[in-house]
Protein backbone atom coordinates (compact mmCIF):
# COMPACT_ATOMS: atom_id res chain seq x y z
CA UNK A 1 0.00 0.00 0.00
CA UNK A 2 1.30 3.47 -0.86
CA UNK A 3 1.57 6.45 1.35
CA UNK A 4 -1.00 8.39 -0.03
CA UNK A 5 -3.48 4.78 -0.21
CA UNK A 6 -2.40 4.59 3.62
CA UNK A 7 -3.58 8.10 4.39
CA UNK A 8 -6.45 8.52 2.47
CA UNK A 9 -7.89 4.65 4.33
CA UNK A 10 -6.63 6.83 7.91
CA UNK A 11 -9.18 9.55 6.66
CA UNK A 12 -11.98 7.40 5.91
CA UNK A 13 -11.52 5.55 9.04
CA UNK A 14 -11.23 8.95 11.24
CA UNK A 15 -14.04 10.35 9.33
CA UNK A 16 -16.64 7.03 10.13
CA UNK A 17 -15.39 6.66 13.61
CA UNK A 18 -16.23 10.33 14.15
CA UNK A 19 -19.87 10.27 12.06
CA UNK A 20 -20.56 6.97 13.89
CA UNK A 21 -18.66 6.64 17.03
CA UNK A 22 -18.70 2.95 16.93
CA UNK A 23 -16.28 3.15 19.55
CA UNK A 24 -19.00 3.89 22.25
CA UNK A 25 -19.73 1.41 24.87
CA UNK A 26 -22.98 -0.13 24.80
CA UNK A 27 -25.62 1.28 27.17
CA UNK A 28 -26.84 -1.33 29.81
CA UNK A 29 -29.48 -2.82 27.87
CA UNK A 30 -31.36 -3.03 31.14
CA UNK A 31 -32.31 0.81 30.47
CA UNK A 32 -35.02 1.42 28.33
CA UNK A 33 -35.05 3.21 25.12
CA UNK A 34 -37.02 6.04 24.08
CA UNK A 35 -37.24 6.97 20.00
CA UNK A 36 -38.83 10.20 19.02
CA UNK A 37 -40.37 10.04 15.25
CA UNK A 38 -42.50 12.86 13.76
CA UNK A 39 -43.68 11.72 10.32
CA UNK A 40 -43.40 8.37 8.39
CA UNK A 41 -43.99 9.60 4.81
CA UNK A 42 -41.27 9.95 1.78
CA UNK A 43 -39.09 12.51 1.58
CA UNK A 44 -39.82 16.08 -0.45
CA UNK A 45 -37.42 17.78 -3.05
CA UNK A 46 -36.37 20.93 -1.30
CA UNK A 47 -37.98 20.84 2.09
CA UNK A 48 -36.66 22.06 5.26
CA UNK A 49 -37.84 19.59 7.39
CA UNK A 50 -36.89 15.87 5.57
CA UNK A 51 -34.75 15.09 8.88
CA UNK A 52 -38.55 14.47 10.55
CA UNK A 53 -39.73 12.90 7.34
CA UNK A 54 -39.05 8.67 7.85
CA UNK A 55 -39.93 6.81 4.70
CA UNK A 56 -42.61 4.03 5.43
CA UNK A 57 -39.54 1.42 4.14
CA UNK A 58 -37.29 2.45 6.67
CA UNK A 59 -39.70 2.93 9.18
CA UNK A 60 -40.46 -1.17 8.24
CA UNK A 61 -36.85 -1.85 8.50
CA UNK A 62 -36.36 -0.25 11.97
CA UNK A 63 -39.22 -2.42 12.89
CA UNK A 64 -38.20 -5.89 11.80
CA UNK A 65 -34.85 -5.29 12.85
CA UNK A 66 -36.01 -4.29 16.38
CA UNK A 67 -38.41 -7.28 15.89
CA UNK A 68 -35.50 -9.92 15.00
CA UNK A 69 -33.24 -8.40 17.93
CA UNK A 70 -35.80 -9.39 21.00
CA UNK A 71 -37.22 -5.89 21.83
CA UNK A 72 -39.52 -5.59 24.01
CA UNK A 73 -42.34 -2.40 22.40
CA UNK A 74 -43.61 -0.55 25.26
CA UNK A 75 -45.59 2.70 26.06
CA UNK A 76 -44.47 5.82 27.96
CA UNK A 77 -47.32 4.66 30.41
CA UNK A 78 -45.06 1.32 31.22
CA UNK A 79 -42.75 3.66 33.15
CA UNK A 80 -44.41 4.56 35.77
CA UNK A 81 -43.33 0.80 36.67
CA UNK A 82 -40.15 0.18 35.43
CA UNK A 83 -39.27 -2.66 37.39
CA UNK A 84 -41.78 -4.41 35.52
CA UNK A 85 -40.19 -3.48 31.88
CA UNK A 86 -37.54 -6.44 30.66
CA UNK A 87 -34.29 -6.52 29.40
CA UNK A 88 -34.05 -4.72 25.52
CA UNK A 89 -37.51 -2.41 25.78
CA UNK A 90 -37.90 0.07 23.24
CA UNK A 91 -40.47 3.15 23.35
CA UNK A 92 -41.86 4.31 20.26
CA UNK A 93 -43.15 8.32 20.41
CA UNK A 94 -44.20 10.36 18.01
CA UNK A 95 -44.37 14.13 18.39
CA UNK A 96 -47.69 17.10 16.94
CA UNK A 97 -50.13 14.65 15.37
CA UNK A 98 -49.25 13.83 11.80
CA UNK A 99 -51.63 11.76 9.59
CA UNK A 100 -49.00 9.78 8.25
CA UNK A 101 -48.80 7.86 11.92
CA UNK A 102 -52.30 6.81 11.22
CA UNK A 103 -52.05 5.91 7.23
CA UNK A 104 -48.79 4.51 7.10
CA UNK A 105 -47.25 4.02 10.52
CA UNK A 106 -50.00 2.60 12.07
CA UNK A 107 -50.31 -0.13 9.43
CA UNK A 108 -46.55 -1.31 10.67
CA UNK A 109 -47.53 -1.17 13.74
CA UNK A 110 -49.59 -3.89 13.40
CA UNK A 111 -47.84 -5.57 11.57
CA UNK A 112 -44.57 -6.22 14.02
CA UNK A 113 -46.96 -6.33 16.98
CA UNK A 114 -45.50 -2.64 18.24
CA UNK A 115 -46.75 0.17 19.66
CA UNK A 116 -46.21 3.60 20.60
CA UNK A 117 -47.11 6.89 22.15
CA UNK A 118 -48.13 9.94 20.66
CA UNK A 119 -47.70 13.06 21.81
CA UNK A 120 -50.32 15.49 20.23
CA UNK A 121 -50.78 19.01 19.97
CA UNK A 122 -54.94 19.86 21.07
CA UNK A 123 -55.31 22.95 18.38
CA UNK A 124 -53.07 21.36 15.65
CA UNK A 125 -54.59 22.44 12.77
CA UNK A 126 -53.43 25.64 10.28
CA UNK A 127 -50.45 26.24 12.58
CA UNK A 128 -47.23 26.95 11.39
CA UNK A 129 -45.36 25.84 14.94
CA UNK A 130 -42.05 26.04 13.63
CA UNK A 131 -42.18 29.70 13.57
CA UNK A 132 -42.70 29.96 17.40
CA UNK A 133 -38.95 28.45 17.41
CA UNK A 134 -37.24 30.34 14.53
CA UNK A 135 -38.79 33.51 12.71
CA UNK A 136 -37.33 32.10 9.81
CA UNK A 137 -38.72 29.19 9.57
CA UNK A 138 -42.25 30.90 7.44
CA UNK A 139 -42.32 28.57 4.76
CA UNK A 140 -45.65 27.04 6.14
CA UNK A 141 -43.79 23.86 5.32
CA UNK A 142 -45.20 21.46 9.06
CA UNK A 143 -48.54 24.09 8.12
CA UNK A 144 -49.70 22.24 5.35
CA UNK A 145 -48.96 18.48 6.61
CA UNK A 146 -52.03 16.90 7.25
CA UNK A 147 -52.94 16.26 10.73
CA UNK A 148 -54.80 13.55 12.98
CA UNK A 149 -58.51 14.59 13.18
CA UNK A 150 -60.51 13.97 16.54
CA UNK A 151 -62.11 10.43 14.90
CA UNK A 152 -58.54 9.77 13.28
CA UNK A 153 -57.07 9.77 16.66
CA UNK A 154 -59.92 7.55 18.56
CA UNK A 155 -59.63 4.82 16.07
CA UNK A 156 -55.85 5.04 16.88
CA UNK A 157 -56.93 4.73 21.19
CA UNK A 158 -59.39 2.20 20.21
CA UNK A 159 -56.66 -0.29 18.41
CA UNK A 160 -54.54 -0.22 21.43
CA UNK A 161 -51.50 0.55 19.96
CA UNK A 162 -51.42 3.83 20.29
CA UNK A 163 -51.67 6.27 23.90
CA UNK A 164 -51.65 10.00 23.60
CA UNK A 165 -49.49 12.34 25.63
CA UNK A 166 -49.65 16.18 26.35
CA UNK A 167 -47.69 18.33 23.79
CA UNK A 168 -49.07 21.60 24.47
CA UNK A 169 -52.51 22.94 23.50
CA UNK A 170 -50.85 24.97 20.01
CA UNK A 171 -47.22 23.84 20.42
CA UNK A 172 -46.39 27.09 22.06
CA UNK A 173 -42.65 27.31 23.11
CA UNK A 174 -42.76 27.44 26.46
CA UNK A 175 -39.62 29.68 27.09
CA UNK A 176 -41.76 32.86 25.78
CA UNK A 177 -44.71 32.55 27.84
CA UNK A 178 -45.80 33.95 31.32
CA UNK A 179 -47.03 31.54 34.29
CA UNK A 180 -50.93 31.44 33.39
CA UNK A 181 -50.43 31.42 29.65
CA UNK A 182 -47.99 28.32 30.54
CA UNK A 183 -51.30 26.64 32.32
CA UNK A 184 -53.09 26.95 29.92
CA UNK A 185 -50.72 25.35 27.57
CA UNK A 186 -49.66 22.75 29.64
CA UNK A 187 -52.29 21.91 32.26
CA UNK A 188 -55.44 22.63 30.28
CA UNK A 189 -54.52 21.07 27.53
CA UNK A 190 -54.30 17.73 29.49
CA UNK A 191 -57.54 18.02 30.79
CA UNK A 192 -59.07 18.66 27.46
CA UNK A 193 -57.37 15.63 25.67
CA UNK A 194 -58.33 13.50 29.00
CA UNK A 195 -62.03 14.81 28.83
CA UNK A 196 -61.93 14.81 24.60
CA UNK A 197 -61.21 11.11 24.14
CA UNK A 198 -62.35 9.59 27.67
CA UNK A 199 -58.24 8.25 28.31
CA UNK A 200 -55.28 9.10 30.77
CA UNK A 201 -53.27 11.61 29.06
CA UNK A 202 -49.95 11.06 31.50
CA UNK A 203 -46.88 11.99 29.95
CA UNK A 204 -45.73 15.18 28.38
CA UNK A 205 -43.26 16.13 25.25
CA UNK A 206 -41.69 19.62 25.53
CA UNK A 207 -42.07 21.63 22.56
CA UNK A 208 -39.13 21.89 20.32
CA UNK A 209 -37.41 20.27 23.38
CA UNK A 210 -37.34 23.70 24.95
CA UNK A 211 -38.16 23.77 29.07
CA UNK A 212 -36.79 25.26 31.98
CA UNK A 213 -37.51 24.25 36.04
CA UNK A 214 -40.45 25.96 36.00
CA UNK A 215 -41.93 23.83 33.30
CA UNK A 216 -41.05 20.67 34.93
CA UNK A 217 -42.71 22.03 37.68
CA UNK A 218 -45.76 22.88 35.66
CA UNK A 219 -45.77 19.59 34.04
CA UNK A 220 -45.73 17.97 37.08
CA UNK A 221 -48.47 20.03 38.76
CA UNK A 222 -50.64 19.42 35.35
CA UNK A 223 -50.33 15.67 36.62
CA UNK A 224 -48.01 14.29 34.06
CA UNK A 225 -45.95 11.36 35.53
CA UNK A 226 -43.52 11.24 32.94
CA UNK A 227 -41.89 14.04 30.58
CA UNK A 228 -39.81 13.67 27.49
CA UNK A 229 -37.36 16.03 25.77
CA UNK A 230 -35.15 16.40 22.76
CA UNK A 231 -32.14 15.71 24.53
CA UNK A 232 -30.15 12.91 22.88
CA UNK A 233 -29.41 9.57 24.63
CA UNK A 234 -30.75 6.83 27.28
CA UNK A 235 -32.23 7.49 31.02
CA UNK A 236 -29.68 6.62 33.62
CA UNK A 237 -32.35 6.48 36.29
CA UNK A 238 -36.31 6.84 34.77
CA UNK A 239 -37.40 7.12 38.09
CA UNK A 240 -35.33 10.25 38.99
CA UNK A 241 -35.29 11.51 35.33
CA UNK A 242 -39.12 10.99 34.98
CA UNK A 243 -40.00 14.58 34.25
CA UNK A 244 -36.89 15.17 31.95
CA UNK A 245 -36.49 12.08 29.72
CA UNK A 246 -34.05 12.05 26.87
CA UNK A 247 -34.76 10.37 23.67
CA UNK A 248 -32.80 8.73 20.78
CA UNK A 249 -33.66 11.10 17.95
CA UNK A 250 -34.62 8.71 14.76
CA UNK A 251 -33.54 11.14 11.39
CA UNK A 252 -35.47 10.74 7.88
CA UNK A 253 -31.53 10.57 6.78
CA UNK A 254 -30.22 8.01 8.95
CA UNK A 255 -28.91 4.63 7.41
CA UNK A 256 -29.83 1.22 9.27
CA UNK A 257 -26.47 1.82 10.64
CA UNK A 258 -26.38 4.72 12.17
CA UNK A 259 -29.81 3.49 13.59
CA UNK A 260 -28.32 0.41 15.74
CA UNK A 261 -25.42 1.82 16.24
CA UNK A 262 -28.21 4.85 18.39
CA UNK A 263 -29.72 1.73 19.76
CA UNK A 264 -26.24 0.30 21.45
CA UNK A 265 -25.14 4.13 22.33
CA UNK A 266 -28.46 6.56 22.50
CA UNK A 267 -26.00 8.91 20.52
CA UNK A 268 -25.87 10.23 16.91
CA UNK A 269 -21.87 10.30 16.76
CA UNK A 270 -18.78 11.99 18.18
Amino acid sequence: MTIVAAVLVGLIVMVFSHRFAWWRPAVDYRRPRILMYHMVCEPRAGAKFNKLRVSPARFEEQLRWLQEQGWHFALMSDLEHPENLPVKTVILTFDDGYEDNLLNADPLLERYDARATLYVVEDRFDRDWSTSKKAHHDSGELMRESKLSDTQLEQMIESGRWEIGGHTRTHANLATLESEQRDVEIAEARQTLAERFAVPVKSFAYPFGIYGPDDVIAARAAGFTTAVTTEEGIAQDTRGEALELPRIKVSGKDSMLAFRLRMRTGFRGA
